[in-house]
């Protein structure tokens, strides 16, 4: 896909997010996570992360069932760790139910501490 296509896509995606998705991004949007800016949806090369920290290079990916074991998960992955991004992976249902775990587990990768009081 050319470049401007995937900005289509990620605008796309972006007016109709799934319910987890709009949960994360109240916990991230407006610098309220560690005062750090993400971004939602966010082309990287021919992929669209879920959520993308790109002073960081950290991308966020929200996985249900689908993805276990995912074969173009690995690739996709495998390039965006090859061009520099470090690559999160949650399950839905831990969004839903634990998100200060999840949290946690973000500023541990972006080197930052996270106190959800």
């Amino acid at each position: 896909m050319r470049k401007g296509q995937k900005l289509h896509l990620a605008r796309a995606l972006r007016r109709e997010p799934t319910q987890v998705e709009k949960v994360m991004w109240r916990l991230l949007r407006n610098r309220q996570f560690a005062n750090i800016k993400f971004r939602r949806q966010y082309p990287v090369g021919p992929f669209v992360a879920d959520f993308a920290c790109p002073s960081q290079r950290v991308i966020i990916e929200l996985d249900g069932s689908q993805h276990a074991e995912n074969v173009s998960d690995q690739r996709r992955d495998a390039y965006l760790v090859r061009n520099g991004w470090r690559v999160l992976r949650f399950w839905n249902a831990d969004v839903m139910e634990n998100p200060n775990a999840v949290l946690f587990r973000i500023g541990q990768a972006i080197g930052v501490e996270w106190d959800p009081s």
